[in-house]
């Protein structure tokens, strides 16, 4: 299941810059790794082992609740926030992201859209900021997800 969602959301760019093939609710690793984590529960019979205090049912239906998340399809195919300003504004202008714009200095959306870019980046997203070839961008992206991350739980076989 991982690789058909990294697959859905790796060609995308959103109209923020945001690439969708590194966020972890879109590409399925949030719903991967929350299943590893029952496995590896279950398996080292970590019950046991938790805190007194610590109230491992509700943390185990917290875990199930996470795989419950729906995967994004990437803004692109209809996922993302369903008033994005920034789509609407792109595809008024006709172009395909924020970094072609050439009005960037007097953009009416400009405080969510940092807010949006900042966010993603310090949370481990890549950001398109510059009118960049999207494909080249994307394949050094990811050849940079499987350097930096060779065992990150997308690339895994």
């Amino acid at each position: 299941m991982r690789a058909k969602a990294f697959e859905n959301v790796k060609n995308q760019i959103g109209y923020c810059g945001i690439w969708c093939g590194s966020c972890v609710v879109g590409n399925g690793t949030l719903r991967e790794l929350t299943k590893k984590y029952e496995t590896i529960i279950e398996n080292y019979d970590l019950e046991g082992w938790a805190p007194q205090d610590f109230d491992f049912k509700e943390f185990e239906k917290g875990l199930a609740s996470i795989q419950t998340i729906p995967l994004c399809p990437g803004c692109l195919k209809g996922g993302g926030r369903s008033n994005c300003e920034m789509k609407s504004c792109a595809t008024n202008k006709g172009i395909t992201d924020c970094s072609q714009c050439d009005q960037p200095k007097t953009c009416e959306n400009l405080e969510i859209l940092q807010k949006m870019r900042t966010g993603a980046s310090d949370a481990g997203l890549h950001v398109k900021t510059k009118d960049i070839d999207p494909k080249e961008l994307i394949r050094n992206w990811t050849k940079e997800l499987k350097t930096k991350w060779p065992c990150c739980i997308l690339f895994l076989k």
